[in-house]
């Protein structure tokens, strides 16, 4: 058997590329820039959507997180007193708020010292008596509508109950709270608060202009006037009832702000607060206002 010389083995003939023609070159040159290029676009266009609120994002969105651990319950810290740490007595926080209507037995309210309708009321004991004042009952709004503490709250459910035969104990300040000196303890503690007002009205109201103390009025109508104008209390005018007020109106504010300073019916004077004259002015020319 004989061999040709001139063979060439399959393995050593030439082989030919996928690439046979200059077109077929431009285009293989042109898939290779442009595939990587529209995989990059596309991979940072599905990155960037994860950065947008939508409907398969906002489960990491920074307050949908927030949401989903935020506490089931909050802690609200209160001061021991609200005026500034200084707890008040039972008398000064009765004459403060609850004198308006306990005074007068108001709307149904047991007066000090009438020891027939403050005897039933006794029997419940001082905790039912606290519960009562301190969520609001009847025509009483919780705590009198007063910006006091649990503990000044119960210092005054303490002196109007004991006033009728009650003997309960006064609630003990927390510690490191100051109790305010009883008008009675002594000459010193009876100046005590006219010393207060005087500081008080050296330090601005009397001269302070009349937006500064429009600007305190709704404080002090929350303080003083809301127990009774917000229900109408003892015939007192709801705040906004216009048909109520409109009598009144005709009146003047001038007119309407002496009644309140000297009080008139069941309201006692400046509605039971230490209030300057022209703080029960603007409080006066609020209600009015709110009232037209």
């Amino acid at each position: 058997m004989t061999t040709d010389s001139h063979h060439t083995p399959d393995h050593e003939a030439p082989h030919d590329g996928p690439i046979k023609t200059p077109r077929q070159l431009v285009w293989a040159v042109l898939f290779a820039f442009i595939v990587p290029i529209i995989g990059i676009i596309l991979l940072v266009t599905y990155v960037g959507a994860g950065k947008k609120p939508g409907a398969g994002t906002d489960f990491m969105a920074e307050e949908a997180v927030a949401r989903r651990i935020q506490p089931v319950g909050t802690v609200e810290i209160r001061s021991a007193a609200a005026g500034g740490g200084v707890l008040r007595t039972g008398e000064q926080v009765f004459q403060a708020q609850c004198s308006a209507c306990h005074s007068s037995g108001a709307a149904g309210a047991p007066k000090v010292g009438d020891e027939g309708a403050w005897a039933p009321r006794i029997k419940t004991g001082y905790e039912a008596l606290l519960t009562s004042a301190l969520k609001g009952k009847g025509a009483m709004p919780p705590q009198g509508g007063a910006a006091a503490s649990d503990v000044e709250i119960g210092r005054a459910v303490v002196y109007m109950a004991n006033q009728a035969g009650a003997k309960f104990a006064e609630p003990k300040a927390p510690a490191g709270a100051a109790t305010a000196a009883a008008p009675a303890d002594a000459p010193a503690a009876a100046a005590a608060p006219a010393a207060a007002t005087a500081t008080v009205a050296a330090a601005a109201p009397a001269a302070a202009p009349a937006a500064a103390q429009g600007a305190a009025a709704p404080a002090l109508y929350a303080q003083a006037c809301q127990a009774c104008h917000a229900a109408g209390v003892a015939g007192a005018p709801k705040t906004g009832d216009k048909a109520a007020w409109a009598p009144r109106l005709g009146q003047g504010v001038d007119a309407l702000t002496a009644s309140a300073i000297k009080g008139k019916g069941a309201m006692p004077p400046k509605g039971g607060s230490a209030a300057s004259d022209a703080e029960i002015k603007a409080v006066v020319t609020y209600m009015v206002n709110a009232s037209k």
